[in-house]
């Protein structure tokens, strides 16, 4: 490499003065002109012939040892009073045929595909999740679940329960479509990889509903990321309480904070717009609104803007659930005995 360098740099002076601007010794460079003979290397006399490397090699693949490790073979072998070789000498037998992985037929996981979800309005992809509340007792929790439009952020359906239920999941996410007036093929419904998400009750209506459903990868939180912020931003706040005292305590926080979220929260994600603004589609309007409040600011003073006149961001067109990796070279998408509530926060 060296040697390179220092031809590539001949044409500036010559070896003498490309040599010493690179900082390099006119021996390395001369020495590195050299060819270097390749050296065979010699068998050792210890190593197994040819004879005796297919010898271990099919008593590794027998009807008696295939199921078993090199070590283990070995051992057996020894105590049988025979010996073929060193386990390494094993190994590298098994290595020289492409034999070294596992030699037992043990279950291999599929991979799975990460899903690449897509949203440019509301109703498009939602998300849900179940999260638990803890209750005033150890070992005792109330249920909450959230479906959350992934475009918005406005949470577009919430229950609040004693257990986890395929049974409840599926009325919760009937209703949610019908107050949101969904229609065929609209919508896709993600989730993780929890008993209700993937339970047949939840299959069978999202098939009858013509909603697409997808689901996160196996031990992937990444892949759900939008419900899961939205319970971190319920969980940190000021007035969250580390138990609740009862269901109706636990229902009057939920009531509260599920109104503040949509109607008052005004979300960093949505430049600080709030869901319900995004989700009824008044945006646009309240974005000009701000921007002729900074064009008054600016007019009266515009000393105070030294880098020019401030303009408000406009609302994301598309919001990504795992985009796409884009090429280097692209420009930079029944009744029951327990008891349950159903509370929606307000329809459009």
């Amino acid at each position: 490499m060296t040697a390179q360098v220092v031809t590539s740099a001949e044409t500036l002076g010559g070896i003498r003065q490309a040599c010493d601007a690179l900082g390099v010794s006119r021996a390395t460079y001369y020495r590195q002109l050299q060819p270097r003979p390749v050296r065979k290397r010699q068998q050792p006399a210890r190593a197994l012939n040819e004879q005796e490397r297919t010898q271990v090699l099919d008593t590794l693949n027998s009807e008696r040892f295939v199921d078993q490790s090199p070590a283990q073979v070995s051992a057996t072998l020894i105590e049988e009073g025979k010996y073929l070789c060193s386990l390494r000498t094993m190994y590298r037998v098994l290595a020289a045929h492409h034999q070294t992985r596992e030699r037992r037929n043990l279950l291999r996981h599929p991979r799975y595909t990460k899903p690449e979800l897509l949203a440019t309005g509301p109703n498009e992809l939602w998300s849900w999740d179940i999260t638990k509340l803890k209750g005033p007792a150890k070992w005792n929790y109330f249920y909450l679940y959230v479906i959350l439009d992934v475009f918005s952020r406005y949470v577009v359906g919430w229950m609040l329960a004693d257990r986890e239920s395929a049974r409840l999941a599926k009325r919760l996410i009937a209703e949610t479509c019908a107050r949101q007036r969904i229609s065929e093929g609209q919508l896709t419904l993600h989730a993780d990889r929890g008993s209700s998400m993937k339970s047949k009750l939840v299959a069978q209506l999202l098939a009858d509903l013509s909603v697409t459903k997808t689901h996160s990868r196996p031990h992937v939180s990444n892949d759900n990321p939008y419900s899961e912020s939205h319970f971190k931003t319920m969980k940190y706040r000021p007035d969250f309480p580390s138990r609740f005292g009862s269901r109706e305590d636990a229902m009057s926080f939920c009531r509260g904070f599920f109104d503040w979220y949509n109607n008052s929260h005004h979300h960093s994600g949505l430049h600080f717009l709030t869901p319900a603004q995004v989700h009824n589609g008044q945006a646009d309007v309240i974005l000009a609104r701000r921007q002729a409040t900074l064009d008054r600011a600016f007019a009266e003073h515009p000393e105070r803007f030294p880098n020019g006149a401030p303009r408000v961001p406009s609302l994301p067109k598309a919001v990504w659930i795992n985009p796409p990796k884009q090429p280097e070279n692209s420009p930079s998408a029944n009744t029951s005995p327990h008891t349950e509530t159903l509370i929606y926060t307000s329809s459009n």
